[in-house]
């Protein structure tokens, strides 16, 4: 077979699997583990063969994620990361050392894993008839996740939780360290006030568990002291056991003075915008060092700072283009959406902004918009490309009810694309152009600015790129002394 054919076919087999998955509805959602844990139990439980670092929250989930990530391959552990959603395509959501499934061994992952939930599937219609829930998208995509960790194998598992957290597929993992970002409300099926939120966010909580938690409102505190006390875990607390002690606007992002403990880790440049980063990023630097234990007494900091040094998140605030500057974020809640007008703020001096934004249709669309009342001088709304999109009515609608009165112009367009091209054409020298709303919105956007290309082949991706990743190594062999 030639080498064009080749990857034709491996192209082919990548498209059937993710036609395959997604016909089980990436949006469906079942409250309950049965079908994951049954799903699990058929591989052998691999999500249970390497310790895992297990986060849930409200919003920054995300990026706190991908810097605990960041941080383990500075330190020299294999790290597996499980995020979503993913921007612009499904393999971005399972990593190992910072790279991407590749299309092979996402087909061969998924054809494997499949064929025991397509058993389950048939046993369940056996039992209850046609209209038996099957195995969804989200925990066959998180079983895939398991299984290939355990596979590889890796180090340690950074898994992020899809909505929620008790009955959340990934709650399966062992989950010595928890964490929890800042909670509010957002998806209405978990509840309407912060606490009854965290009330499902705290079912990650494991006995014994390190649980790391981000500054709270005092109702979901207690919530969290409750968890904890029942749990017997140990919580490290904002504020007294972690903290950004020192913050600076830098070329590039901000330059961060973070401490752990007693510990201060100073001049580290973490290449992203905001202050919500730099308090994600203290909240990462805090689940590393309960993760890792005294071996992080042992670590140099300059291991610490190229971890957070190193970390790359896309459409967190993310530059695609100058002239006129487009920024891309990923806010998508009323929480979000102030912590990037803050930042575009502090760090940006537009002269006039242009927002172009397409939200879903069950969030607060005008609370979102209204985060951004005073910053923007010319606003684009439009459809986010997914079924549950807010409509190109509801969107324009709510934001006339922001800015009817205001003399800001507010347009339409049918797709992101149109969109982008009507604000690139109306911003001027010194404007900036910013695309909020949904990860849906911040998808498309990148892809007109920043396509990917399908990675086909495997990669060899456990060799350390530098000597401080081979010197962490000998200072983090302690790390592998979870018991089972």
């Amino acid at each position: 077979m030639s080498r064009t054919a080749e990857q034709a076919e491996l192209a082919a087999r990548f498209v059937a699997a993710h036609e395959r998955l997604a016909a089980r509805g990436p949006g469906r959602m079942v409250p309950d583990l049965e079908r994951i844990t049954a799903l699990s139990h058929l591989l052998g439980d691999p999500q249970r063969a390497y310790p895992s670092i297990h986060l849930t929250g409200t919003n920054g989930k995300g990026s706190t994620t991908r810097m605990v990530a960041s941080l383990c391959a500075a330190a020299g552990l294999v790290a597996g990361t499980y995020t979503s959603p993913h921007l612009q395509t499904v393999r971005e959501r399972l990593t190992i050392a910072g790279q991407p499934i590749s299309a092979r061994r996402f087909a061969e992952v998924h054809d494997e894993v499949a064929a025991l939930a397509e058993m389950l599937d048939e046993q369940a219609r056996a039992r209850e008839g046609e209209a038996a829930d099957r195995v969804t998208y989200f925990e066959l995509l998180t079983a895939m996740a398991g299984w290939w960790f355990a596979e590889t194998p890796v180090d340690v598992g950074v898994f992020e939780v899809g909505m929620g957290g008790r009955w959340d597929a990934t709650n399966l993992v062992r989950g010595e360290v928890a964490v929890l970002t800042p909670i509010d409300v957002d998806h209405r099926e978990l509840g309407s006030t912060p606490a009854e939120i965290a009330r499902e966010k705290v079912g990650i909580i494991k006995p014994g568990a390190q649980v790391v938690t981000a500054a709270q409102q005092p109702e979901v505190d207690a919530v969290i002291d409750a968890a904890v006390a029942e749990q017997e875990a140990v919580r490290w607390v904002a504020g007294r056991d972690h903290a950004v002690v020192g913050r600076a606007i830098a070329v590039g992002g901000q330059s961060l003075t973070l401490r752990v403990g007693e510990r201060e880790v100073g001049d580290i440049l973490l290449p992203l915008f905001g202050a919500h980063q730099a308090d994600n990023a203290a909240l990462a630097l805090a689940a590393f060092a309960a993760f890792t234990g005294e071996a992080f007494d042992r670590m140099d900091d300059e291991v610490l700072r190229h971890g957070l040094e190193a970390v790359s998140i896309p459409g967190r605030l993310e530059i695609v283009h100058r002239d006129p500057t487009v920024l891309l974020d990923g806010a998508h809640n009323p929480h979000g959406a102030l912590a990037a007008s803050r930042a575009v703020g502090e760090t940006f001096a537009f002269g006039e902004l242009v927002l172009v934004a397409g939200c879903m249709a069950d969030k607060d669309v005008a609370a979102i918009l209204s985060a951004f009342q005073e910053a923007a001088s010319h606003v684009i709304v439009t459809r986010a490309p997914t079924p549950r999109a807010a409509s190109l009515e509801q969107m324009r609608a709510a934001a006339l009810e922001v800015w009817g009165d205001t003399g800001v112009v507010v347009e339409a367009a049918t797709d992101v694309a149109t969109a982008l091209t009507l604000a690139t054409a109306v911003a001027g020298p010194g404007d900036g152009v910013l695309v909020v709303g949904s990860l849906h919105t911040v998808g498309a956007a990148r892809d007109r600015y920043l396509p990917i290309s399908e990675q086909l082949e495997d990669e060899v991706v456990l060799t350390p790129d530098d000597e401080a990743d081979e010197e962490a190594g000998e200072d983090a062999d302690g790390l592998l002394d979870w018991p089972e």
